[in-house]
């Protein structure tokens, strides 16, 4: 076609998530996002032992002495690739010689002596691993992904030297037998059940032929998890649209040319116009270009990742993946990988997600089918020869929403500003939690995109550092998240002030003009300050239990809890302003987008639900032998009833959340979530959406107490009852209301 240009070559490639190897020895050690003052750096170290060897040997190491920073930030500008694999190593060491002093204690194993201790240990390696796979995530380099190539096996042994040490166990397992008469408090009691299952779940039971096999299973699996990532980056950055005719640019708004003009500058295309699969890329392009030739082929480039049978081809990996973790489930006595992650998850069975999952599906589905019907009619109306496919999906959805609604989101993008939204943000935080915000441009960072703010508690009090970073560039994965490079506790002498971040994949603005969000963008901004605020309002004595250190299924509920500010009125007047006149957004706009608020949720709800079920079939496999991952996804999509117009939100070959990252069985968590934040906010919508005693009950019962108790007491004490399904159906327009 003229005016096309299809490039696919092998860009920089970038480390994946954390393993799942080293997710689980961060929690087993007491969560990977906290540090403390250096004193602790070397305090149990014994006088030869092989931490302070290391320390010793690489005296100016930054990570070996406390930050010579504002409330301790990371000293980025200090901190330099070659300083990770000592400090790892000497990290991992000093854990080893606190473990084994735990082990060679000759008194009677207690909670002290024994559970705090090891809730204690481990500083440094938590240290070293708060800012190395924060970088690896939000700012990777080359080298930070061979470093962790490297590291990712040693957290594995180490990890496993802890759980698999017999003797060490049996301390633990004293203790925990003895826990009817220690007379501890509720989070001391939550702290030792959640170290004796660590062991337990770890492998501790098992003979040593089988430990030595699990051994080997856990690094087999860690390694290939990071070749997914890997692979998947390399896929995504290779495929770009070339475009050079502006002929075929028809339909898209200026910004969007604008940007993916300068995305072509960017990578060697000057004057022309460059899109990607990045979702702030082909997501506009979906839903606006005319060309349909040209939608087909950037759909398929995004949907075709890690499917294209060459070097970075993912189906022979996450097959092999999904066999081991069956393998692994089934050493350790359950039945598949999904029983075994869901044992510690609110869900509890795989057969309560998919009973949850069924429950959703059918109506979605129905609600799918006649968005598709509408769309179909639209099509036919205009004389057009062809069947609604994929890629047209989000371009007749755009369209039908214009003639129902008379609203589409490049309305709403004026009055968004990133900004603007952030005043949005912090102004609820304030009404609702007396937090405020005061941004500082002299602290370190770790890019210089990165804004920094101090906040303080409604006392006047410094309480946490907030960091934002929002624009999508190469060395950044995509999608949203939230993450510390210290978590908030207060143990063993130590009050550890939270350091949050909230990483976002924005596109960059033209020019001089301001970042202008999509109304869905600006609501990812609250949902993502929803986790923040969970990580800064905490209130725990125990790093292992602070901020967002709750189970997969319920770590998103406070994150969309606190997306329903942004959309309404009071809040929306306070900060919805027009980036160059300062109106504020008319209020047949807001009725517009109110409305609207309910279309194409069946099409959103069956990606999403397609996905989740997608992920559990994968993981609820008994065959240990690696599958044909083509024709398993196929067979699993049609049991299900998927319609040939929508693709699961993730495909097998770049599902990087379970096969990549730690969502393993547990994609299901943002619809289970979601549950818990619709029914939470018909208790502000009852009381009022500022309503002080709710807001107060909120904090209290749900955001400060991280993982200090059992999850669904905690929404019971807030809320008074148990989650309905009901809300969230009448929310998405699934139920009458």
């Amino acid at each position: 076609m003229k005016g096309l240009t299809l490039k696919t070559q092998a860009l920089k490639p970038r480390t994946a998530k954390l393993t799942l190897s080293a997710i689980a020895l961060a929690l087993t050690l007491g969560a990977c996002s906290a540090q403390q003052p250096d004193a602790s750096v070397q305090a149990n170290a014994a006088p030869n032992a092989v931490s302070a060897q290391i320390i010793s040997q690489n005296a100016t190491n930054p990570f070996f002495k406390p930050y010579d920073t504002f409330m301790e930030i990371p000293d980025f500008d200090k901190i330099k690739p070659e300083h990770f694999l000592p400090a790892f190593k000497a990290g991992i060491a000093q854990q080893h010689e606190q473990m084994q002093a735990i082990v060679d204690n000759k008194a009677k194993p207690t909670f002290a002596n024994t559970i705090e201790a090891m809730e204690f240990s481990g500083d440094l390696v938590k240290r070293v691993s708060n800012v190395f796979f924060n970088l690896t995530g939000a700012d990777t380099t080359p080298a930070l992904q061979a470093i962790s190539k490297e590291v990712s096996p040693m957290l594995s042994s180490a990890e496993d030297d802890i759980l698999l040490n017999d003797k060490l166990f049996q301390k633990v397992k004293a203790v925990h037998d003895a826990k009817d008469s220690l007379k501890l408090n509720t989070a001391q009691a939550k702290l030792l059940e959640d170290t004796y299952k660590s062991f337990t779940r770890g492998g501790a039971n098992l003979s040593e032929q089988d430990k030595t096999k699990l051994r080997a299973l856990n690094e087999e699996i860690g390694k290939l998890n990071l070749t997914f990532g890997d692979n998947l980056l390399a896929e995504t950055n290779a495929f770009e649209l070339v475009i050079d005719s502006k002929t075929d640019l028809a339909g898209l708004p200026d910004d969007v040319i604008a940007t993916a003009f300068e995305t072509a500058k960017k990578r060697g295309h000057e004057g022309k116009w460059v899109f990607t699969t990045s979702r702030p890329s082909i997501t506009p392009f979906l839903t606006y270009a005319d060309n349909r030739q040209l939608r087909e082929i950037l759909y398929k480039g995004y949907t075709e990742r890690g499917n294209n049978n060459n070097a970075h081809d993912n189906k022979t990996i996450l097959a092999k993946i999904a066999a081991l973790r069956a393998e692994r489930a089934q050493l350790m006595g359950y039945k598949t990988h999904a029983d075994f992650v869901l044992e510690e998850r609110t869900a509890k069975t795989p057969e309560n997600v998919y009973g949850l999952l069924n429950k959703v599906w059918p109506a979605a589905l129905a609600q799918a089918k006649a968005e598709m019907a509408d769309m179909q009619a639209m099509i036919d109306s205009q004389d057009n020869k062809f069947t609604l496919q994929a890629w047209d999906w989000d371009y007749y959805a755009d369209k039908i929403r214009v003639a129902k609604y008379s609203f589409n989101e490049q309305q709403t993008r004026p009055y968004f500003s990133l900004d603007s939204t952030l005043k949005g943000v912090f102004y609820t935080a304030n009404r609702l939690y007396g937090l405020t915000f005061k941004e500082r441009t002299d602290l370190p960072k770790y890019n210089a995109e990165v804004r920094t703010w101090e906040v303080y508690d409604k006392d006047g009090t410094l309480m946490a550092i907030f960091m934002g970073d929002y624009f999508t560039r190469d060395s950044k994965r995509g999608g949203a998240w939230m993450n510390s490079y210290r978590k908030q506790y207060n143990m063993n002498g130590v009050d550890s002030k939270p350091i949050i971040v909230n990483v976002l994949n924005y596109p960059r603005p033209a020019g001089n003009e301001p970042a202008l969000l999509t109304f869905d963008e600006a609501s990812t901004l609250f949902h993502e300050f929803g986790h923040a605020l969970h990580g800064m309002l905490s209130k725990v004595e125990y790093r292992s239990q602070g901020g967002t250190a709750v189970p997969r299924d319920y770590v998103e509920f406070p994150s969309q809890v606190n997306e329903n500010w942004m959309t309404q009125p009071e809040v929306l007047a306070q900060f919805a302003k027009h980036y160059k006149t300062g109106e504020v957004i008319p209020q047949e706009l807001v009725k517009k987008i109110q409305a609207a608020s309910k279309f194409n949720q069946g099409f959103s709800t069956v990606e999403y639900v397609a996905a989740t079920k997608l992920d559990l079939d994968w993981h609820t496999l008994t065959d240990t032998t690696p599958k044909d991952a083509a024709k398993f996804e196929a067979d699993s999509l049609a049991a299900m009833g998927l319609i040939n117009q929508i693709s699961p939100r993730y495909r097998s070959t770049y599902f990087s959340h379970i096969f990549a990252g730690g969502y393993s069985a547990g994609y299901y968590s943002y619809l289970w979530s979601d549950i818990l934040g619709a029914d939470a906010f018909e208790a502000f919508k009852e009381n009022g959406i500022f309503d002080k005693a709710t807001a107060d009950s909120f904090r209290n019962n749900i955001l400060s107490k991280g993982g200090s108790d059992d999850p669904m007491l905690m929404y019971k004490n807030f809320r008074g009852k148990e989650a309905g399904i009901e809300p969230l159906l009448r929310s998405r327009g699934l139920l009458a209301e």
